[in-house]
């Protein structure tokens, strides 16, 4: 067995020991992080040396006292991206590449206005941007959030793309007015989670708060977002908000409450779980 291996292996018990479900995935991508390479390839090295198994034990010491993996290695990747994350910015979570999946499959038209609304670390916005511009359409993308730190890393991201980043509260009455009856797609994965929902100590201790609840109910957010979509979208513009796993039925109720939507759908992420819910603005 190569020191290398040794170091992992050892690596993948000590992270398995606090409580890490993937200890053994996270122990080889600090190894690659460390080393420069891709996990795949992790094997194929010689011994990287003594600096090397040095901070390799220290970054596993700090996984292990449940710091993010994505916050070690800087990135997380999301869809087709590979976005820069670290402390004072919400984690892109898989979860939400279910609702980035639908809503490249909607049908827009030629130069359409796109808006994300809590964007974080500009994770669909960037993503939905990237897509369009691979397939040669041009879009609008404006991606908005309240957070002057989050915005910062969401800034990183775009570099590159032509998404617009405005600072701004969702909740604000009447909000960029200047948009309304013109959006064609809004996405938003707001801060959803209930007050005093158990969470694991990667989001509790490392997730800004601000961004992670919405609410006893987790609904607050969504309660603003829902009514910006109404005011914003034009008609026949296609909505997704992102939901918890607990309160699929009360967005769809908010969604219906308002009499502006059809078609209004529980969606599914890819754990099977309800996840967000879309509609169409009525009127096309």
């Amino acid at each position: 067995m190569t020191p290398l291996r040794r170091a992992i292996d050892c690596a993948a018990a000590q992270l398995a020991e606090a409580g890490i479900d993937s200890a053994r995935w996270d122990a080889e991508q600090l190894a690659a992080h460390l080393a420069g390479t891709d996990r795949g390839r992790l094997m194929l090295l010689g011994s990287p040396g003594d600096e090397f198994f040095g901070r390799y034990r220290d970054i596993v010491a700090a996984r292990s006292r449940r710091v993010p993996l994505q916050h070690l290695v800087g990135t997380a990747a999301f869809g087709p991206v590979v976005l820069h994350v670290g402390p004072g910015v919400f984690v892109p979570r898989p979860e939400t590449e279910a609702l980035y999946a639908w809503a490249t499959a909607q049908r827009l038209c030629a130069q359409p206005v796109i808006v994300d609304l809590c964007t974080g670390s500009g994770a669909l916005a960037v993503a939905l941007a990237r897509h369009r511009a691979n397939l040669g359409q041009q879009a609008r993308v404006i991606a908005i959030d309240d957070s002057d730190a989050a915005l910062e890393y969401a800034r990183r991201n775009a570099e590159g793309t032509a998404v617009e980043l405005v600072c701004a509260d969702v909740s604000k009455p009447g909000l960029l007015a200047e948009l309304d009856g013109r959006v064609d797609l809004i996405v938003a994965n707001p801060p959803y989670v209930p007050d005093g929902a158990v969470l694991e100590p990667e989001v509790v201790q490392h997730d800004p708060p601000h961004a992670v609840f919405g609410g006893p109910d987790g609904m607050a957010v969504i309660d603003a977002v829902v009514r910006v979509a109404g005011r914003w979208l034009c008609a026949g513009g296609r909505f997704a908000v992102e939901h918890d796993d607990t309160t699929s039925s009360q967005t769809v109720e908010l969604v219906e409450s308002t009499g502006l939507f059809e078609d209004i759908r529980a969606q599914h992420d890819l754990a099977g779980l309800p996840r967000f819910v879309t509609a169409r603005r009525s009127g096309a």
